[in-house]
């Protein structure tokens, strides 16, 4: 089984195919925030705080911090909050931007083995980030797009992740520190993507034996109870062998759908994380009352 082991200072944390479902919690990032982006870029970094508790409170294994703000000083706000989220939890960090300056910025102050978010399948890109994602010893996001952009075809997006796990081990990058974002197509205007998307991520679980990630929100896009159909996506793409998703773990009805997937799948033994999550406690008075009645039938013998 192939394992991608990442870290903070104090823990460490396995994605693969044998393992629980790695949920990265995506809400620190401006995209689409503008009081976020706004804070961010005045150095505010409370709701950066706030939302990383809250995410690993609601079960999230890592976190992704993004810091993309259009005109800010995209480095120095990236490693200010990672330094930042990394004083606060010791869960992993998927350390995201499409600025190589800001990677490196982030890289630099991390502690432990991050994922870097991402790499493409373009030779420039490619030539760029893989020596810092192996300087540093990270592992790293490959999106199945390159120079020609996004196809349609899963069969064109599958060579191009075949390429660049072939490019990061000529770098001397192990296939194991690659984790292949497939890209996930809305199905509400690709009615097979959903279908595509499986077939493609056994693929990239039986040829290539590579961790798996995605957007899971995008299979969604544009429809009702978004909810909805996320969790159905999750546990099917579970079950075809994807083994982590950059989402949001406040949603109950997609962190449901995956606790329900590791329990089918044999990564929860013995029910313990189904249990913990949702048994519910015992009405008011009877835990007492129970105690209660063991020392009275102490008392008597």
């Amino acid at each position: 089984m192939t394992h991608t082991v990442v870290s903070s200072a104090t823990k460490e944390i396995i994605i693969g195919f044998d393992q629980p479902f790695c949920v990265i919690g995506e809400r620190i990032n401006p995209t689409g925030r503008k009081l976020l982006a706004a804070e961010m870029a005045q150095g505010d970094y409370s709701r950066v705080e706030s939302d990383a508790r809250a995410q690993v409170a609601a079960g999230a294994t890592m976190l992704d911090v993004n810091a993309g703000i259009p005109l800010a000083d995209e480095p120095r706000i990236l490693a200010e909050s990672i330094q930042l989220v990394q004083s606060i939890t010791d869960v992993p960090l998927s350390i995201d931007s499409s600025i190589v300056e800001a990677l490196e910025a982030g890289l630099a102050v991390y502690q432990g083995k991050p994922l870097v978010n991402s790499v493409t399948g373009e030779e420039e890109r490619l030539e760029v980030v893989l020596p810092l994602v192996k300087k540093y010893g990270a592992a790293v996001v490959a999106i199945s797009n390159d120079e020609t952009g996004i196809s349609e075809d899963p069969d064109e997006r599958f060579a191009v992740a075949k390429k660049i796990v072939e490019r990061a081990q000529d770098f001397g990058i192990s296939p194991a520190d690659v984790v292949v974002d497939p890209l996930i197509m809305p199905v509400g205007a690709i009615n097979l993507a959903g279908a595509s998307a499986f077939r493609l991520i056994r693929r990239l679980r039986e040829e290539l034996g590579v961790n798996t990630t995605c957007g899971a929100s995008n299979i969604s896009f544009g429809l009702p109870n978004r909810h909805g159909l996320n969790a159905a996506f999750l546990s099917m793409a579970m079950g075809a062998g994807m083994t982590s998703a950059i989402m949001n773990p406040m949603h109950d009805e997609e962190m449901t759908a995956i606790f329900g997937a590791n329990v089918m799948m044999g990564h929860d033994p013995e029910c313990r994380r189904w249990i913990k999550k949702f048994r519910e406690p015992a009405p008011e008075g009877e835990a007492l009352g129970a105690r209660g009645g063991r020392e009275r039938r102490r008392r008597r013998a």
